[in-house]
């Protein structure tokens, strides 16, 4: 055998399946965003494709403060024998963006501009199940500030994060006139 080929016992697959995305994004134009995301931890609302992908999962959802979670996979393995950060940046800044939506109007939507993370302790198999806990700084007409705390079941920290998203607001209709 040669060194480039994997023997077929190591081989592991993984298959996903989703929900059109649109169908989410039509109900964010008529619900305000702390009534969609309960809605979606009802089961009414699908999950995006990345939390499929990912495996993350919406655990709470209140006006300014949202918790997502995930289990360490061998699938989110990095060549170095520990979960990839990405995985910990993805679901901090689910939970971040989600925050931010928690307090919008219907129609409102909003991006992230920066993500920083800290990373403190790696996450591997050995981890169990993690939360990112989010958590609302400072919120104008334009721009939030919002930070997050990667943990495991006994609170332990793993990883801190900040983020600044940028707010595009609905636009009021003009009044028609006659």
């Amino acid at each position: 055998m040669d060194s480039r080929t994997t023997p077929s016992s190591s081989v592991r697959t993984r298959t996903f399946s989703w929900t059109d995305p649109t169908i989410a994004l039509a109900a964010m134009r008529t619900e305000n965003g702390l009534s969609y995301l309960k809605q979606a931890l009802a089961g009414v609302h699908p999950a995006p494709p990345i939390a499929h992908l990912m495996n993350l999962r919406l655990l709470e959802a209140e006006r300014g403060r949202v918790v997502f979670g995930t289990t360490p996979e061998e699938y989110h393995y990095n060549p170095l024998g520990m979960v990839h950060g990405g995985l910990a940046a993805t679901l901090l800044d689910s939970a971040m963006g989600c925050c931010v939506h928690t307090l919008l109007e219907a129609g409102d939507r909003y991006t992230t501009l920066e993500l920083k993370v800290n990373y403190l302790k790696p996450l591997t198999l050995e981890t169990g199940p993690v939360r990112g806990i989010a958590t609302l700084v400072n919120i104008s007409r334009t721009v939030a500030l919002v930070e997050a705390r990667l943990v495991d079941a006994a609170d332990a920290l793993y990883a801190h994060a900040t983020s600044i998203c940028l707010i595009k607001r609905a636009e009021a209709k003009a009044p028609q006139q006659s």
